[in-house]
């Protein structure tokens, strides 16, 4: 047997043997774990937590421009610039929980409105450029990366209460110098712009 497959049938798995939910409401589920480890130690705490799915959308407009979004963001304490982005509404009405019962038409449907609704624009031109896990290491949630291409402004903004966000048009070579600076911080968001510029073939210098 070679070395690549006795890789893959190493027990690598850990057995949650312990939970502590220190926090759970209708917006978060988080949680203190503890784990058996494949040599059978058990060792905590691990922390994690569940949120809702979430679309990010890397849109352009028909002169070519990127509909971008300047917000405050909390975690970083700054106000930072990113794609149109939002929480997939689940059927059950939970915020959080993992993806299970969120299908690709979900996520469009999703996607379709966060853009409108952050933006005021709608595109007939969409494609799903992955599916990735949020936080491996401390989220159970998935992003849903979409681009929209020809966008066209059909209405204002229509945010929620808890939403201020001004939408800014930038060129491709903007949003490059932004990220390489260290000014596009949102690291999702950075791998839709790249998945975005793959699906087009192009290369921004």
């Amino acid at each position: 047997m070679d070395e690549k497959n006795d890789v893959l049938k190493e027990p690598l798995a850990w057995e949650e043997v312990g939970t502590e939910h220190i926090l759970q409401d209708q917006w978060i589920d988080f949680r203190k774990s503890a784990y058996r480890f494949p040599d059978g130690n058990v060792r905590e705490p691990f922390y994690s937590y569940s949120r809702r799915d979430y679309v990010v959308i890397v849109a352009t407009d028909r002169d070519g421009d990127y509909l971008c979004v300047r917000q405050f963001r909390q975690g970083l304490k700054k106000v930072t610039t990113e794609f149109p982005a939002g929480g997939i509404e689940r059927k059950d009405g939970k915020e959080y929980g993992g993806s299970q019962d969120v299908s690709a038409e979900d996520a469009l449907a999703a996607a379709k409105r966060e853009l409108l609704e952050e933006t005021g624009y709608e595109s007939e031109e969409w494609s799903r450029l992955l599916t990735i896990a949020a936080n491996a290491t401390i989220a159970d949630n998935y992003a849903y990366l979409f681009q929209a291409r020809n966008c066209h402004k059909v209405s204002g903004q229509s945010l929620d209460e808890t939403e201020f966000l001004k939408v800014i048009k930038l060129p491709a070579k903007e949003i490059e110098r932004l990220i390489l600076e260290g000014k596009f911080q949102q690291a999702v968001h950075v791998a839709a712009w790249l998945l975005s510029l793959r699906s087009e073939g192009v290369e921004v210098r």
